[in-house]
């Protein structure tokens, strides 16, 4: 598990780009003793450090835990940058939400929210509630500090809410700063109530989620298996129901979507409740697909 690991920095628009074009140059480059990481990606030292860090809680690049720390495209990493390397297709930065809120062991926080925190409106309080309660039942003795926990909601929030809904008043509209899965619509400012902000989870719509790439995180929580049961699609953690916000009338408008388009077959009949993949393709295989279709 790890905590507060960005720097307090959330993902800002052109990091990534910034960061896969500088490993493919140099698989060193955040730890280069030849050339200063900060004249190389024209940022200050703990956004060297954020951007690190989020290149591999995104799943963009992976780099080994010990030995020579450097760094390496994943398939999805090089996939995305081979079709979309500025992140502009919608379909990426779902894909980049998708990795980041199942990377337990990196982004613990960001697993809690998507997975294990069920509260469709909450406040900091619930959601340090909910974090301290999980990590105790895991890891007692790992137990994140009330300062590591709030920086964490706060960089989520900062992550998923325009910055431009969250403080009108302070933002410039040319300063870069803002997270491009703001886009993703996940999270809403509900209210302030004597200082205390609540929020929301959003279910998007519909027309917003790629279906190739809802298949693809269909396909990888599949693991080889031909029949889900529909209950695990919305249920079980890392799935579509957990990770996008789908409610259940927004989750079944997907499925028949992908039914007609021949991918899957929704099986409602006899008591089943299931969807039976009708193709022979791995998450890769429709994460390639989707961007051929652009």
């Amino acid at each position: 598990m790890k905590f507060k690991a960005h720097e307090t920095f959330a993902i800002r628009k052109g990091w990534l780009n910034k960061g896969i074009r500088n490993v493919i140059n140099n698989p060193e480059v955040f730890v280069s003793k030849t050339e200063n990481p900060m004249d190389v990606l024209g940022i200050g030292s703990n956004m060297v450090k954020s951007l690190r860090y989020w290149m591999q809680a995104t799943g963009i690049t992976a780099e080994p835990n010990y030995g020579h720390r450097t760094q390496t495209l994943t398939e999805i990493g090089r996939i995305i940058y081979e079709n979309d390397p500025y992140f502009e297709e919608i379909g990426s930065l779902w894909l980049v939400h998708y990795n980041l809120a199942c990377n337990v062991d990196l982004a613990t926080s960001w697993y809690i929210f998507f997975n294990e925190f069920n509260q469709n409106e909450f406040t900091l309080n619930d959601f340090y509630s909910k974090v301290r309660k999980y990590v105790y039942m895991i890891s007692p003795d790992k137990i994140p500090s009330e300062r590591a926990i709030d920086d964490d909601f706060k960089c989520i929030i900062n992550t998923y809410v325009s910055r431009f809904k969250l403080h009108p008043e302070k933002i410039n509209p040319e300063d870069n700063i803002e997270s491009p899965l703001a886009e993703l619509d996940l999270i809403e400012l509900v209210s302030v109530n004597k200082g205390e902000r609540v929020f929301r989870k959003n279910s998007p719509n519909i027309n917003s989620i790629p279906l190739l790439i809802l298949l693809a995180v269909i396909v990888d929580n599949a693991k080889g298996k031909k029949e889900i049961k529909i209950s695990s699609l919305q249920k079980d953690v890392c799935n579509v129901g957990k990770i996008y916000n789908l409610d259940t009338i927004t989750l079944f408008e997907a499925l028949y979507r992908l039914e007609k388009m021949g991918y899957i077959k929704v099986i409602r009949t006899a008591g089943l409740d299931v969807i039976r993949l009708e193709m022979d393709m791995s998450a890769l295989d429709c994460i390639s697909a989707y961007y051929d279709n652009l």
